[in-house]
C-alpha cells in the first residue's frame, strides 16, 4: 500500500488511496520532536482491509526515522498503540 504525505506549517496528513478511496491520518506538529495524531479517517468501503493499521504503522516508522515522539489523541491510533507495546519507543 502506498502512503503519501501532505505537510503544512502546523502539521499534515498521511494518505492512502486504495481502490479509488482515500483514507487519512492527520497530525499537528507541536515542535521539531513532537507530533499529535488527532484523526484517522477510513471510508466505509475500506473498513476491515487494514488501511487504518497501515497508516498507524507508517506514522510510527516516520517518527522513528525522524527522531520524534507521537502523542495519540485520535481514539483509533491510541487503541492501536495500546495493542502494540513495541511502539512505546515513539508513542507517549
Amino acid at each position: 500500500m502506498d502512503i503519501s504525505e501532505e505537510k503544512s506549517e502546523s502539521g499534515g496528513r498521511y494518505i492512502a488511496v486504495v481502490d479509488g478511496h482515500e483514507a487519512e491520518m492527520t497530525y499537528s506538529r507541536t515542535s521539531a520532536k513532537l507530533i499529535i495524531i488527532d484523526h484517522t479517517g477510513v471510508p466505509d468501503a475500506l473498513r476491515g482491509k487494514g488501511v487504518g493499521q497501515a497508516l498507524a504503522l507508517h506514522a510510527v516508522e516516520e517518527a522513528r526515522r525522524g527522531g520524534w515522539k507521537i502523542i495519540p489523541l485520535c481514539p483509533f491510533f491510541k487503541a492501536q498503540a495500546q495493542r502494540h507495546p513495541e511502539w512505546r519507543d515513539v508513542v507517549q
